[in-house]
């Protein structure tokens, strides 16, 4: 079974984020979108939130599946017995960063993969920080987040 691990915070998740999952899907059995937390991190969403705003985003295709880990992200696919982590990348800033992720993981564990997805250009300028910036000044986010969770993120 070719599972991949989808890592990131995922606060909240974008349309960004769920085309990338909806691309990758005839590439893989499953994919394990994992929120990995960090509890040096403030974060905008409680980790349940986010777990339900995934579930939500993906309730209609059971080959995507929501999970949490702690650690490195090579450890939680050894753990899932996944061989592949899936990234999404919207520029050359984004592919130099996660490229360097990649290469540090492959020199831990040759055997789990990287796979880069370009995100389609009209979804480039989309991440979860300028959406957390524009919630915390009141501003509409409604078309940059899955159509399941808009109106839960009104605060």
């Amino acid at each position: 079974m070719k599972i991949a691990v989808f890592p990131g915070s995922f606060d909240p998740i974008t349309i960004g984020h769920q085309n990338i999952v909806e691309r990758a899907l005839p590439l893989f059995d499953k994919i394990i979108v994992a929120i990995g937390q960090n509890s040096l991190k403030n974060y905008y969403f409680t980790l349940e939130q986010r777990i339900e705003f995934i579930k939500q985003t993906f309730s209609n295709n059971p080959t995507v599946a929501v999970t949490t880990y702690s650690g490195l992200t090579i450890d939680f696919c050894k753990q899932v017995n996944s061989k592949f982590i899936l990234r999404g990348i919207r520029n050359v800033t984004d592919y130099s960063y996660e490229n360097a992720i990649a290469q540090m993981n492959n020199a831990m564990n040759n055997g789990i993969e990287t796979i880069f997805l370009p995100t389609i250009p009209e979804l480039s300028a989309i991440n979860s920080t300028i959406i957390r910036d524009i919630l915390i000044h009141g501003g509409e986010v409604s078309k940059f987040v899955p159509a399941v969770i808009k109106n839960k993120l009104k605060k």
